[in-house]
């Protein structure tokens, strides 16, 4: 008789079991029980961890660690993909916000191209509205604390 969880394939390899080894596994991320990738990162002498996101696929995750653990550690850290990290040279110099606020945002572009690359890819059909820049630079946005401006009235007086 086999010792308990020793089979073949190792003790999580059942149906049951909740390790996935098809699944390539990054440094400084981990699955939620949802299915959410999320990337954390402890600060340098102390105890406390800065977070860095929540994203729907493990290379967002495992590349706003990267972000992370560089501008933290300089050039010598160990990442998930050092060919993918471009420096702008502030290394050492910024504060734990600054960095989160890095690591989001690489994380969440490389959310957003894996998931137009997987949209794109899947063969559904294109979207059937087109969006075009605005022809002066920028959109304004409406103040949602103010009530909205009055419409100027119907001049047949038809509201049918």
């Amino acid at each position: 008789m086999e010792a308990r969880g020793g089979g073949v394939g190792g003790p999580c390899n059942s149906s049951t079991g909740k390790k996935k080894t098809d699944q390539k596994s990054y440094k400084g991320i981990r699955m939620r029980k949802w299915g959410k990738w999320v990337a954390e990162i402890r600060e340098p002498n102390k105890r406390s961890r800065i977070w860095l996101g929540s994203y729907s696929t493990p290379v967002a995750a495992a590349r706003a660690y990267d972000t992370a653990v560089y501008y933290l550690r300089g050039p010598s850290a160990r990442l998930n993909f050092p060919e993918l990290l471009a420096s702008d040279g502030l290394l050492g110099e910024l504060s734990a916000a600054s960095i989160r606020k890095k690591a989001i945002e690489v994380g969440a572009r490389v959310d957003a191209e894996t998931s137009c690359k997987s949209l794109h890819m899947s063969g559904t059909q294109e979207p059937t509205f087109e969006l075009k820049p605005c022809s002066c630079g920028f959109q304004e946005k409406p103040d949602l604390n103010k009530e909205p401006e009055p419409e100027p009235e119907d001049p047949d007086g038809d509201y049918s």
